[in-house]
């Protein structure tokens, strides 16, 4: 050992105590220091189980498991009955299904229309877990958010794939809730996958199967018609001819739009008139310079000839909104249009910048709702649907305001999410447990999307919407199409069921070959 070392082990021997106290102490708040800067640095950002805000976003997306109310105090209430319903569940007699809806939506129309259709799936839960006689797999809920737009659908679908594998046992997505473009992207790799999907109030015809003979979604199962088939309604209902009708249209358009105006353009061949574009922001949330827009397109209408009388409007709901409030304020007063639209005139009923008086100075607003509970109560026809399903819904509701069911905060029923969230997952659990083989507890995942071509006849899903009969591509066939008009007051008032087909199916309710 060389001098100099033995030198300093011997200086260190002879410290002092206190020396050797200060050493220590210094030591502690340097490793303190480290490990504050380092925590600092290392930003946490999970929200909850299965949930966490992704880099450069404040949202909480994810699949949440737990009663995580994603910050929303309107969805608290519902969010904790999944919750204690989740909580009764033993293990190994469940399976999973997830709701896909923006969770952390901000604007107000979104917000409700997710409310509506969390309190309709959850309806849904609770009725499979206790009036079906005992029927396995109990199901458990759980929310898939992928962002106020959708931008975080890949982690999103990741994880709700990983739960097919895991002891969470996931067999089925419903919700879907809008035609959109991360949705299509969403329901792509859901069903690519290999996990079914069941949409609740998606129209776009290019978000289905079965269009050109070809079927991109492998899974999926819809119950609201697409948008071709609920202007087939419309025109069965309206019989307007092409000489007294025009096309107002969203230039570029997105899934919902661009369908919608493909399936009115076709009603509306011939029209003298053509077809009158606007261009909303990409966030169609956003009220952007539209109004301008408007206001002259309402110019235009006031100078078409006197036997123009209604106006086919292909956009989202803020656009017909603006729209409404400028045809409201038209030069030529006297004269009276009706507007015709597809299931987004729904979300008017809350739209508190809709200019209302518009609806008492010759303006009429009506449009293809998916659900409304008006629709089965009085002069329906004997098929296609029935009032006892609609009173079914309607004492889960009452039940649903205390335990054990609820409470569940108030349900509005006029805008029908409730009605057609609570049908997708029946539609859902039906699917899992037709899947499910004689003396087992658990579906395997690939036979649940084998099931809907099956869903017909006795068969079929006798929905508060109307009854579900699938084609062999998963879409509903001949489903009811209430037509609805706003009143002056911002409600509804129920006009008539209409068929895409010209009439109520059969009592087989078996959809062509």
């Amino acid at each position: 050992m060389s001098g100099w070392t033995s030198e300093l082990i011997y200086r260190i021997r002879t410290l002092p105590i206190y020396r050797w106290t200060a050493l220590v102490v210094a030591a502690a708040l340097v490793f303190g220091l480290v490990v504050l800067i380092r925590t600092v640095l290392h930003d946490d950002r999970s929200c909850a189980a299965g949930v966490a805000r992704p880099e450069n976003s404040d949202e909480c997306v994810g699949v949440s498991t737990s009663g995580f109310d994603f910050g929303q105090r309107p969805f608290a209430d519902t969010i904790r009955a999944v919750a204690r319903e989740n909580r009764s569940l033993k293990a190994g007699t469940y399976v999973t299904v997830a709701l896909f809806e923006p969770f952390t939506a901000t604007d107000t129309d979104m917000m409700n229309d997710v409310l509506h259709e969390l309190q309709g799936a959850y309806l849904a839960q609770y009725t499979a877990n206790h009036d079906d006689n005992g029927e396995t797999p109990y199901i458990r809920l759980v929310l898939a958010n992928p962002g106020a737009t959708g931008a975080h659908w890949e982690g999103t679908v990741d994880r709700i794939v990983a739960m097919t594998k895991s002891s969470d046992r996931l067999r089925a997505v419903t919700g879907i809730g809008t035609s959109t473009d991360n949705n299509k992207k969403a329901v792509a790799k859901l069903t690519a996958s290999g996990v079914p999907v069941v949409g609740s109030s998606i129209t776009a015809d290019d978000l289905a199967n079965g269009q050109r003979g070809k079927d991109p979604y492998p899974g999926l199962a819809r119950v609201s018609p697409t948008n071709t088939d609920e202007a087939r309604a419309l025109a069965s209902f309206a019989k307007v001819t092409a000489d007294r009708a025009l096309l107002v249209y969203d230039k570029p358009g997105d899934p919902y739009t661009k369908t919608l105006q493909q399936a009115f353009a076709t009603l509306l061949k011939g029209s003298p008139y053509g077809s009158w574009p606007f261009t909303p922001p990409a966030d169609r949330s956003q009220e952007g310079s539209t109004p301008n827009t408007f206001r002259q397109i309402t110019d235009l209408v006031c100078d078409t000839d006197t036997k123009l009388d209604t106006v086919f409007f292909a956009g989202r709901h803020t656009q017909l909104r603006q729209f409404i409030n400028a045809l409201g304020r038209r030069g030529c007063q006297s004269r009276a249009f009706t507007v015709l639209t597809g299931d987004e005139g729904s979300y008017l009923t809350a739209d508190k910048k809709l200019n209302a008086s518009a609806l008492q100075h010759g303006v009429t607003v009506r449009y293809t709702a998916l659900a409304h509970p008006d629709a089965w109560l009085k002069g329906a026809p004997a098929t296609g649907g029935s009032a006892q399903d609609t009173r079914d819904f309607e004492r889960l509701l009452t039940a649903a305001k205390s335990a054990p069911s609820g409470p569940i905060g108030t349900v509005a029923l006029d805008d029908g999410q409730a009605i057609i969230a609570y049908d997708a997952m029946r539609l859902a659990v039906h699917g899992i447990r037709e899947a499910t083989p004689d003396q087992h507890k658990i579906p395997p995942l690939a036979d649940v999307g084998l099931q809907w071509p099956q869903v017909k006849g006795s068969l079929r899903v006798s929905g508060a919407s109307g009854w579900i009969c699938l084609d062999v591509h998963g879409n509903p066939y001949d489903k009811a199409v209430p037509i609805v008009e706003l009143t002056p007051r911002k409600g509804t008032r129920f006009v008539k069921i209409a068929w895409p087909e010209g009439r109520p199916p059969s009592k087989g309710c078996l959809p062509p070959a």
